[in-house]
């Protein structure tokens, strides 16, 4: 059995497939996975095994550069993407017995690539809002910040979908095929899947008019050791602040990094600094602050007191099964719901906007800091499923074979 997964996204795109493809190997299937050749992401994989195909540009080179991408860039980038599921995906899935994308960055091809060869698709995100958007706009209940967000997420996902609709009959016009007409369906699909634990993320019981497959988050175990110093500095005092932002670039990361260092340093607590794509740097020469690169979250976050982050998927669930408390600085897209929902849980505190200051961090992680939040945490992480790979690595063996044996789920 064959797998091909694919995504174009940051670090929190391409892990959770990485963690699917190594659960899809102990069953017995071989995955390849077809993502951005950002230098990180080939090194995560070429660290468990698993083939990587390059897909597009890196996204560090779309993301982090001195301006942000304009909406012509963002016209080029879809075009390319798909382009590049023609050309790409198609020869990497040649002998694959099934096709998994994640993401609309990346599904369009995919799902094209999947007709053409005549195998099984699905489409899987980590988290409700990358479910396909209703067809209709949200009905307008009241002007409270929440309907109008809720008709900004919509509207915002309808120039996207046109975009990438467009970019899509371009290129089957190209090879002879007829046009898609209802972009959601061909795409997104009747029963999405989502890749996220039920307790951080519950599929939207209101949505009637899609069969959502929740699985469980897919975290790849990391059995790293933590470098001997960074062992020592925990070992030397009081569990300090962890503040890390991916792959998410900062105009001012001195500022950052200061900001961080001054407000943990007023909780009396000493500070890990990850340095990330925001490129964070110690500002002192003290020996309460150490600076950190691509270290294993799943054993460094119980060491701390606090984790500062700025909510993408994959940090926010590592972040929740250690049980500690967090501070979430979202950013963008699906950012500021993972920090919702921290906040409704209580195992931490949603920042208000994607700026920090020393007054609202040194607020925030206050509150993160009070005993009864990391009760909380705990409380909440006890209850997190561990298996989601597991799960979903049965179901897309099971959709790869639908006349075979079924594997138990």
């Amino acid at each position: 059995m064959r797998v091909l997964l694919t995504t174009w996204g940051s670090r929190g795109d391409v892990e959770p497939l990485v963690g699917l493809a190594v659960a899809l190997r102990g069953l017995g299937a071989d995955a390849l996975v077809c993502a951005p050749p950002d230098k990180e992401f080939a090194t995560l994989l070429d660290r468990v095994g698993v083939p990587l195909v390059p897909l597009g540009p890196t996204v560090r080179s779309v993301t982090a550069g001195a301006k942000p991408p304009t909406a012509q860039d963002a016209v080029r980038l879809a075009s390319d993407l798909v382009a590049a599921g023609f050309d790409t995906l198609a020869a990497a899935a040649e002998g694959c017995d099934v096709l998994l994308a994640n993401g609309m960055m990346a599904a369009a091809g995919a799902r094209g690539t999947a007709d053409r060869l005549g195998i099984p698709y699905v489409y899987a995100c980590y988290h409700v809002r990358g479910l396909p958007p209703r067809k209709t706009g949200p009905e307008a209940s009241g002007q409270s910040a929440q309907d109008a967000a809720d008709k900004a997420h919509w509207e915002q996902g309808q120039r996207a979908i046109a975009m990438f609709a467009e970019a899509l009959n371009g290129h089957r016009a190209g090879i002879g095929l007829p046009p898609v007409d209802d972009y959601l369906d061909y795409v997104y699909t009747a029963r999405p899947w989502l890749a996220a634990d039920a307790a951080l993320c519950p599929a939207p019981p209101e949505r009637t008019d899609i069969d959502v497959v929740q699985t469980g988050a897919w975290v790849l175990p990391d059995n790293r050791p933590l470098p001997r110093e960074l062992k020592a500095f925990l070992d030397a005092g009081e569990p300090p602040v962890y503040v890390g932002f991916g792959s998410m670039a900062t105009s001012s990361p001195n500022d950052t990094a200061r900001v961080a260092i001054e407000a943990s340093r007023a909780q009396g607590r000493r500070v890990i600094l990850a340095r990330g794509w925001a490129e964070l740097a110690p500002i002192d020469d003290a020996d309460d602050c150490f600076l950190v690169g691509d270290v294993n979250q799943q054993a460094l976050f119980p060491r701390t007191a606090a984790i500062v982050h700025h909510g993408g998927a994959g940090t926010t669930t590592t972040a929740s099964r250690s049980g500690t408390p967090q501070v979430v600085v979202p950013q963008i897209g699906d950012q500021p719901s993972w920090a919702a929902r921290v906040g409704e849980l209580g195992i931490g505190v949603a920042h208000q906007g994607p700026t920090i200051t020393l007054d609202s961090l040194t607020a925030a992680l206050a509150t993160a800091l009070d005993p009864q939040t990391r009760t909380r945490a705990r409380a909440v992480a006890d209850t997190m499923s561990t298996d989601g790979a597991t799960v979903a690595a049965k179901l897309l063996l099971n959709a790869a074979t639908p006349d075979g044996p079924r594997i138990a789920v």
